[in-house]
């Protein structure tokens, strides 16, 4: 029977889709649930309420206290969860039997260094990141892959992506229907991207200035001599968007007109609110990570991971435990999921500074960014700037990447998107259920609070693609015959097939 609510308890943001079966209404399923969300009240407030004078404190006292209550949650454990009675007892137990198997596959996976069941039919340069191209320069650090046209035409302004190196680039270029580069080529525009190495030991002392050279400065020689004369359209995705960031202001300063505009797809140039990701970062921890990576050379994949999943512990570790141990229910691998599992180490000397000069210090935000020995400042951007957002980032919050509009006075049109960090992103025209918010703010314009344009922005069902389409378009000539894969005249002859051979390092 069903069973009344407490008087007006105040909910606690649940993920999405927890608790939503009819059977978490039922006696005694809902007693256990409401009990749960009440503890989970219960300890945010006593978390809140301690006698510290440091939030971050604060913040993993409470982060601290959910954690360990999730293993008391009632669907964390089979014996107060409706839905593994429901199974086991239509199955007559045998999905715990297949809950088992599933369990010892993924410990024998996991213990020999294997991908996630699945991710095995995702293979770079066959499922996915399958847009045809040229790798058309190879440094130390990273590749430059440019891809071949599809139109008869093509703008004459190319568009130049920059990834996060702390994931492989192809989460831009998943399966041909969901690829934002293929969007993009497809659309007549003459697209480069960076790929990334997978540092070893051996590139312990690559810094923060060697993947501004290597990834930014040398790829954009290349693409000026294979698109000469052509002002260039710069993106960058998480912390590539925060490196193109420097090295725009860098060419603002210095008087470099290469750049016709800058995309920025969820990443920050202001650290100071860095979201949940802050937790694992204040200068005991930073000393604590420099410490393991000066035995190892580089920070480890699974550390980064495994940050991950503690932020969304339950919906990354528990749901899928659920689901797969106890329901027998193994969930199918997606392109987006095998990406996620195809991770990347960081070398050690980049991995630090960046921590202290971003996440701690803010000197990007701050003005205290040294490129050549001088600092940068955000102040000097001018360019147009296309600037994304996405509702449920843990990585890049919206309000924390919406923070430029208070660092650079140039022209800033500003997107909100529905989804996550990555999904987020990877939003292609037809995906279900997508829509976008979005404002511009005029050059020189005050900036809004993040509530205030909330408040006032458009609000656009479907992908935000299109839109970001037209805004390249308006600043962009008319189309011209494609240049050629490369220029081997001049130094950059093409070389492997895309997706080229740094992303198959493991």
């Amino acid at each position: 029977m069903p069973i009344m609510p407490p008087a007006a308890p105040q909910q606690h943001a649940r993920p999405a889709g927890r608790f939503d079966d009819a059977a978490w209404q039922q006696w005694p399923f809902a007693l256990w649930r409401q009990g749960f969300e009440l503890a989970q009240q219960g300890w945010d407030a006593w978390a809140g309420a301690l006698p510290l004078t440091d939030a971050h404190q604060r913040q993993l006292a409470a982060f601290a206290a959910r954690l360990w209550l999730e293993p008391l949650a009632p669907d964390n454990n089979p014996y107060t969860n409706p839905l593994v009675w429901r199974q086991t007892l239509s199955e007559g137990g045998v999905n715990l039997l297949r809950g088992a198997y599933n369990a010892w596959e993924d410990g024998v996976r996991q213990w020999s260094g294997q991908p996630p069941v699945g991710a095995e039919h995702f293979r770079p340069g066959h499922e996915v990141a399958t847009t045809p191209g040229k790798v058309v320069l190879r440094n130390a650090l990273a590749e430059l892959i440019q891809y071949r046209p599809t139109t008869g035409r093509v703008r004459p302004q190319p568009i130049f992506i920059v990834p996060a190196w702390i994931m492989k680039y192809y989460v831009l270029d998943l399966s041909p229907h969901n690829s934002l580069i293929r969007y993009l080529v497809d659309q007549g525009y003459t697209v480069f991207c960076v790929s990334w190495k997978n540092p070893t030991p051996a590139d312990r002392d690559q810094g923060l200035d060697d993947y501004l050279r290597l990834g930014v400065r040398e790829p954009l020689a290349a693409i000026e001599a294979i698109v000469p004369g052509a002002a260039v359209h710069a993106v960058g995705y998480c912390l590539g968007g925060t490196l193109l960031t420097m090295a725009a202001s860098a060419m603002a300063r210095d008087g470099d007109r290469r750049l016709a505009s800058l995309s920025l797809l969820a990443a920050q140039t202001d650290f100071s609110e860095p979201g949940q990701l802050g937790l694992f970062i204040d200068a005991y921890q930073v000393a604590l990570i420099e410490t393991e990576m000066a035995a190892l050379g580089y920070f480890p994949a699974r550390q980064m991971s495994g940050a991950f999943q503690l932020l969304r512990a339950q919906q990354l570790l528990w749901a899928p435990m659920i689901s797969e141990y106890l329901l027998g229910q193994r969930r199918p691998m997606n392109d987006l999921q095998a990406w996620n599992a195809d991770s990347t180490r960081m070398p050690a000397r980049m991995h630090g500074q960046y921590l202290r000069h971003l996440y701690l210090d803010n000197d990007l935000a701050s003005g205290r960014y040294l490129v050549d020995g001088r600092p940068v400042r955000l102040q000097d951007l001018r360019l147009p700037i296309f600037c994304v957002g996405t509702e449920t980032d843990h990585v890049a919050p919206w309000r924390s990447v919406y923070k430029l509009h208070g660092l650079a006075p140039a022209p800033l049109t500003f997107v909100l998107t529905s989804g996550g960090h990555n999904a987020g992103i990877v939003s292609e025209p037809g995906h279900p259920r997508r829509h976008f918010r979005s404002r511009l703010r005029a050059a020189g314009e005050p900036a809004l609070t993040p509530d205030a344009w909330l408040a006032g922005a458009a609000l656009h069902e479907g992908s935000w693609w299109p839109h970001w389409l037209a805004w390249l378009d308006a600043r962009s000539g008319k189309p011209v015959s494609p240049p050629g894969l490369g220029a081997a005249r001049k130094g950059y002859p093409a070389l492997d097939d895309a997706p080229g051979i740094y992303v198959t390092e493991k």
